[in-house]
Parts: C-alpha cells; sequence; structure tokens
C-alpha cells in the first residue's frame, strides 16, 4: 500500500496557538531545544520538524526541492495544526516558509523568516557557484562532512558568539548526512522565490543578525519591499544563527511578534 510517509517531528506545550520550527540546511530540529522550551512556557504549542532527509526523516526519491519541502511542511500544518498557526522558519526553513504558508489555504497566520536570503533569484550565476562551492565542493571532492562543515558553519557565527546553545548548533550542524546537505544546498541554489514571497498578505517576521554574511540585514530587510504586511528586525551581536547568539534579544522579536498576531476568528 503506497501511504504518505510524515517526516519525523515532535509537539510540545498545548496552546490554541501553533509555532512551527523549519531548520536550516546546516542541522535539525534538535537545535531548537532551548527555543522549543521557551515557546512552550512562553504559552505556545510547538511543532518542530525533522524535514524529509534529515534526522531520521528519509532522502525523498529524486533528492529534494524547495517546493517538495513547502509541500510536507504544508501537509504537516493540515496534520497539526490548531487554531492560529505560525511558521519560523531559519536559513533553508525561512525559504520554505512562505511558499508552505501559501500552500496551507489559509490555515497559517503568521511567518517568520530568520537568517536567509530567501531566494537565489537575484545573484549571479557566481556567487550561486560560489555558495555551493563553499559548502559542497569539499564533500564532493571526499572530504569528510564534519570536517568539511565546521569552518563554514563557524564562519557564520559572530566572532565573539560562545556559550552551551551556541555550541549545540555546532555540533547539530555539524552531525548531519552529507547526501541530504548537497541535496539541500542544490535546492536552494535552485529556487526562485520571489514571485511567492511578494504573494504572503499574513504578518511577517524578517529577522537577521547584524554580522550574518549569509542572510545579510540588508538583503533581508529589502523584502519588506515584497512582503506586504511585514517589519523588519536586527539582531546586534548575532550572525546567522541568532536564536543562539543571542538567544534574548531573538526570543523578545519572536514573542513579540506572537503576542501581537490578530486573532483569526474574532
Amino acid at each position: 500500500m503506497n501511504t504518505y510517509r510524515f517526516p519525523d517531528y515532535e509537539v510540545a506545550g498545548d496552546a490554541d496557538t501553533t509555532v512551527f520550527l523549519l531548520h536550516g540546511a546546516y542541522g535539525s530540529r534538535a537545535y531548537f531545544r532551548p527555543l522549543i522550551q521557551t515557546l512552550v512556557e512562553a504559552g505556545y504549542r510547538v511543532v518542530a520538524w525533522d524535514a524529509p532527509g534529515y534526522g531520521l526523516s528519509p532522502l525523498p526519491q529524486g533528492g529534494l526541492s524547495i517546493e517538495g519541502l513547502a509541500e510536507a511542511a504544508a501537509r504537516l500544518i493540515e496534520r497539526e495544526g490548531s487554531r492560529r498557526n505560525v511558521v519560523v522558519g531559519h536559513s533553508m526553513g525561512g525559504i520554505v516558509a512562505p511558499l508552505a504558508s501559501l500552500l496551507s489555504q489559509g490555515r497559517v497566520h503568521g511567518v517568520v523568516i530568520s537568517a536567509t536570503v530567501a531566494t537565489f533569484s537575484r545573484k549571479s550565476a557566481q556567487d550561486k557557484a560560489t555558495f555551493a562551492e563553499e559548502r559542497i565542493g569539499p564533500i564532493r571532492r571526499g572530504l569528510p562532512f564534519k570536517e568539511a562543515a565546521l569552518p563554514v558553519i563557524r564562519g557564520m557565527l559572530a566572532p565573539t558568539s560562545s556559550g552551551p546553545l551556541v555550541d549545540l548548533v555546532v555540533d547539530v550542524a555539524s552531525g548531519m548526512r552529507a547526501d541530504t546537505f548537497c541535496a539541500a544546498i542544490e535546492a536552494i541554489v535552485g529556487y526562485d522565490g520571489e514571485d511567492n514571497l511578494k504573494a504572503v498578505s499574513v504578518p511577517t517576521l524578517l529577522i537577521a543578525g547584524a554580522q550574518d554574511k549569509v542572510g545579510r540585514p540588508e538583503g533581508m530587510q529589502s523584502l519588506t519591499a515584497l512582503i506586504s504586511n511585514s517589519r523588519f528586525v536586527c539582531i546586534d551581536g548575532a550572525a546567522h544563527y541568532a536564536f543562539a547568539e543571542q538567544a534574548g534579544a531573538f526570543n523578545a522579536a519572536l514573542l513579540g511578534f506572537l503576542s501581537e498576531l490578530p486573532d483569526p476568528h474574532a
């Protein structure tokens, strides 16, 4: 029998508002553990997934695409959604989140995009090639994943970032499967999401680390011109992983946004 295989995920908390957490190309839901705890303690329900191909979830036949990831996320939202649903996407998850919200046909009431370029459509062919080469070139040439990944991951942190939350990100992000990661980078580079960003109408929060060289603050701020109901927050002292590097400031921005969302059924 051919039945749909949901990606692995966890549910925490019990509330009318559910926050769906979508991780980046480096990582899994495991590096969101402190954020999950913060959200549950603040009175929210959380669904955090391992995207298809991540954690114990098998890599789909034919590899990964942003469209396929967004469809999987939309199915999960349909299955686990509550009265009000918010999608929080970090890095690759931030590319997936806008399309997932559109595919959810009114079930998503807010979107948070963290530390991402959101679309590669504006980048040159050389920029795309450089981005991919830095991340998957050494792996394709036989370097073990962790050895190839660690310099890139540490290079995406602010020079002053340290502590247990940062250590957790580095450990989780450097411990994943090479085939999944390579497929994810190819999916990111090949995706043009500008039209989908323009179609997002729900309240949207854009969060960037001030020192992020990937989801650059100026690039993320420019997305406010594409997403009609959006606002931008820049986190000082953080780079690509603001939720771990400056957790207090990141959590304050996220919780403030969640608290201001209107009741969709009022």
